[in-house]
């Protein structure tokens, strides 16, 4: 089934792209765009690959940016001759890096490390097509919670319920996450995990958009 199938006419491609993500935001920027897509599943072993990105030396927007390569391959292996975009974000408070929270006490120690601090968000998306990475970059935003007391959390961890789980950092900012902020710094899309005025650029450059 095709989204973001709404008329469109700067769009040139013949054929709808590929997102390698089941992520909601993601959809939904693409969406906004008006961008026609498919959502295809990639079987990838995100922390095999971060694991050795680490080992190689890769700090946490590079841990992104291989993520993101290994996805949009996996999508290209599986469908010859499509253009497939992949995409993966990081979440770093200094050099430690964060991780999507097992439960609502993992959820609530991360925020609590977070609040009143500022870390960044690595956005990186990558564009593959018949074995081979087209383009890719990765793009980075500033956010910084507000000091939180344990009243705050625990009204908010209720609130959120078990959408604190489906996101590194334990929130969606475009959802009921917001209320934790005190300033953000950076560009919407890339905040929401997707860099979509370099993915646009990319596509006007091979044609596929005017």
């Amino acid at each position: 089934m095709v989204e973001g199938s709404g008329e469109n006419r700067l769009w040139r491609g013949t054929a709808p792209l590929l997102l390698a993500s089941k992520s909601a935001a993601r959809r939904a920027l693409l969406d906004a765009a008006r961008l026609p897509f498919e959502v295809v599943s990639v079987d990838v072993d995100e922390r095999a690959i971060e694991a050795q990105a680490v080992d190689e030396g890769a700090d946490p927007a590079g841990i992104a940016l291989t993520l993101a390569r290994a996805k949009a391959l996996a999508g290209a292996a599986a469908h010859p001759g499509r253009v497939v975009i992949g995409a993966d974000q990081t979440l770093a408070l200094g050099d430690e890096a964060f991780h999507k929270p097992a439960d609502r006490a993992a959820a609530k120690a991360q925020i609590a490390r977070l609040a009143g601090r500022t870390h960044k968000l690595h956005s990186a998306v990558a564009v593959a097509r018949d074995g081979e990475v087209l383009w890719a970059t990765v793009e980075s935003a500033h956010l910084t919670l507000r000091p939180l007391d344990d009243a705050a959390l625990e009204a908010y961890l209720d609130a959120a319920g078990e959408a604190v789980l489906s996101s590194v950092g334990g929130y969606q900012l475009e959802e009921l996450g917001i209320h934790l902020f005190e300033r953000v710094e950076g560009d919407h899309s890339v905040i929401l995990g997707l860099p979509l005025l370099p993915l646009l650029g990319f596509l006007r450059s091979e044609g596929l958009l005017l």
